[in-house]
């Protein structure tokens, strides 16, 4: 429990020194922003941003799916993975230190793959979708 609490004090403390950060930064831009505008600038130059502009309509229900769809396949590679590799060692009653945390590993790192894919796959299907829209108007 205790190695619990001293990674989420870290957690906390570095989440409160990330958000002053950024809430500086985003009034140094907005500063900027407004200068911009006062010496003549139109806002329809900033309209054309690097970045895809995704619409918030029904993205979220599709990031999350295929969050949760790669998490889960995820555990079940990590299932799979510990099932051939450490066979011997599930049946018996006898665990060892080294293979709990090489079994941690396993399922921390197919967890963490799973839900990366997942949301990579998101984002492909959103940028597909917005191809498409682009080509339809």
């Amino acid at each position: 429990m205790e190695e619990l609490m001293v990674v989420a004090n870290v957690a906390i403390v570095f989440g409160v020194i990330y958000k002053l950060f950024e809430l500086y930064v985003r009034r140094q831009e907005r500063i900027m922003l407004i200068e911009k505008l006062s010496s003549g600038w139109r806002p329809e130059e900033f309209k054309g941003n690097l970045l895809p502009q995704f619409s918030s309509s029904g993205n979220w229900a599709l990031r999350g799916g295929c969050l949760m769809l790669g998490l889960g396949l995820g555990l079940l590679v990590g299932f799979i993975l510990t099932l051939m590799f450490f066979q011997s060692y599930i049946v018996s009653d006898e665990w060892s230190g080294k293979i709990q945390n090489s079994i941690s590993v396993i399922y921390g790192s197919c967890l963490l793959l799973g839900g990366g894919l997942g949301l990579i796959v998101a984002y492909l299907v959103e940028m597909n979708r917005l191809r498409k829209e682009k080509g339809h108007e």
